[in-house]
């Protein structure tokens, strides 16, 4: 009998107060066509209503497609999830206390598919200890309507762990390329596989439907079986979608090297201005170690591997994603995060997370949008504008070494004149606070571990050392009292051996990278 149904028939199969499970990263693995049916079926009838969302990672493009279509009050009624900066119509809700929310590491939520498959307990870790996730600070809970424990703290011979509780999954919603009439799918077109597989087995073990978009439906028996990446024994309904409700990321629809179908040349890429990016990602590359495996957060971390590429040392490291992707060079476009380049293996999402988890990280480089004297950093929640910390705690908390980079203010405007930086005008926000809004990574938990952790700016560099961000370097032309001390909110602790940023770096050409790592 054929699974296959339309979108507005998966959709009226969604009842009044159940859990949705979604495996999705940005609009990759996003089911957009059953959105839209929810969406529309809420507005005709008032259903489904009260539902409790779970995703690891965005859900949107930040404008009209993905979880946003379920941005109403009264449709949902509870939101789990890594990030939701991409769905504008929940993060309106949380803002107005209107549903109960919880922020959740990206890593985390997408071991907990497995947890909840395998009857265990939930996800023991020590992932999110000493941060907002921790039930001693905030627990995860970002809405003040939000009021049950997701978190516990428990101890395990003598440790800290942070156990995330299992809860059971009602319906499914998943993504793949091809299914046949059984529900057998592929993910040939995808631009990564992220965790279908473990989400739907959640489902299915939890008493619960598995609903699948995909672009084309095959004949029975006509697929190769290692193609198949969820059996079709997991799938109760597949449904078709319009190619423009079928992205590969928040803003391409199909690109065949994302999904690792050709390799593209990338020799002419064009070397990136000298501007305080630039000279942020310079100093940041001066972390590398030689063959290290790394990741590059979004923003500027991700310039980090175009200054790899211009120095020639690319070969010293292999970048990684998080959703799986091992090798290449990743997508720089904003809207293409995630996806990669030339990439050479690709593994589902929460086995990449088993590897960061575990400390198979050599070096990251994250963003900062705050820190803080004892070394805090927050990039998720900062008065009403809330993000979440997509994979931030895993991969800054697990990393053997941490970079953060940031620009030093918010709004400065800089020059490089003569191997100097000149601020032409300083920034309207301090981005070195006295105390973070929230604990994204937390300082204390570094020194606890013994973690290397180094902050740079444009005009200045920082360490963790004895529980306290110190100032190790000075950007050549900067000013420290006015342009260092005086755009703080304190006072840090100064080394004894404070040296001027490699004048190098602020060159047009530099060329002194390989040395470094050597």
């Amino acid at each position: 009998m054929s699974k296959v149904i339309t979108a507005e028939q998966a959709a009226a199969l969604i009842k009044d107060g159940v859990t949705i499970g979604s495996s999705v990263m940005g609009l990759a693995g996003w089911p957009e066509e059953l959105a839209i049916a929810i969406e529309k079926r809420f507005e005709q009838t008032g259903h489904p209503r009260d539902i409790t969302l779970v995703h690891s990672s965005a859900a949107g493009d930040h404008a009209q497609k993905g979880a946003t279509h379920l941005g109403h009050e009264g449709l949902v009624k509870r939101l789990i999830c890594g990030n939701t900066a991409g769905a504008p119509s929940l993060v309106r809700l949380i803002q107005e206390d209107k549903i109960e929310c919880y922020f959740i590491p990206q890593g985390v939520i997408c071991q907990l598919w497995r947890a909840i498959a395998g009857n265990k307990p939930g996800v023991i870790t020590k992932v999110g200890l000493r941060t907002f996730v921790d039930p001693r600070l905030e627990g995860g809970k970002i809405t003040s309507i939000t009021r049950e424990d997701l978190v516990q703290l428990i101890e395990i011979n003598g440790e800290e762990w942070l156990l995330y509780k299992k809860f059971p999954i009602d319906v499914a919603i998943i993504r793949g390329s091809v299914a046949d009439e059984n529900g057998n799918l592929t993910m040939d077109r995808e631009m990564c596989i992220l965790e279908a597989l473990p989400l739907a087995m959640a489902a299915k073990n939890s008493g619960g439907i598995v609903l699948a978009q995909v672009e084309h439906i095959a004949k029975t028996g006509t697929l190769h079986p290692k193609a198949v990446r969820v059996p079709g024994a997991l799938i109760d309904y597949v449904f078709t979608a319009k190619p423009e409700n079928h992205m590969q990321t928040q803003q391409t629809y199909f690109n065949p090297a994302f999904a690792g179908d050709i390799k593209v040349p990338v020799e002419s890429i064009p070397p990136l201005p000298l501007d305080a990016k630039k000279i942020i990602a310079r100093r940041a590359a001066v972390e590398l170690v030689p063959n290290s495996i790394i990741n590059l957060g979004v923003g500027i971390p991700t310039t980090v591997s175009a200054i790899a590429a211009e120095e020639g040392v690319s070969d010293e490291m292999t970048l990684t994603t998080e959703i799986g992707l091992f090798g290449g060079i990743p997508a720089s476009a904003r809207w293409d995060f995630g996806a990669a380049y030339n990439y050479e293996a690709s593994i589902d999402h929460a086995s990449m997370f088993d590897f960061y988890d575990g400390g198979g990280l050599d070096v990251t480089f994250l963003g900062m949008a705050q820190a803080d004297q004892e070394g805090n950093v927050n990039v998720t929640k900062f008065g009403r504008q809330v993000a979440g910390p997509g994979g931030f705690v895993n991969i800054s908390q697990n990393s053997k070494k941490v970079v953060f980079c940031g620009n030093f203010t918010t709004g400065a405007e800089t020059e490089v004149r003569d191997g100097k930086l000149v601020i032409t005008k300083e920034g309207k926000g301090n981005k070195f606070v006295s105390q973070v809004d929230q604990v994204s990574f937390s300082g204390k938990y570094a020194a606890q571990i013994n973690q290397p952790v180094v902050y740079v700016t444009e005009r200045a560099v920082f360490t963790l050392e004895e529980g306290a961000l110190t100032l190790i370097e000075i950007a050549p032309g900067v000013d420290l009292e006015k342009d260092v001390l005086g755009q703080m909110g304190f006072k840090p602790r100064i080394s004894k051996n404070l040296k001027t940023m490699d004048s190098g770096i602020f060159q047009e050409k530099w060329g002194r990278l390989k040395d470094y790592i050597k």
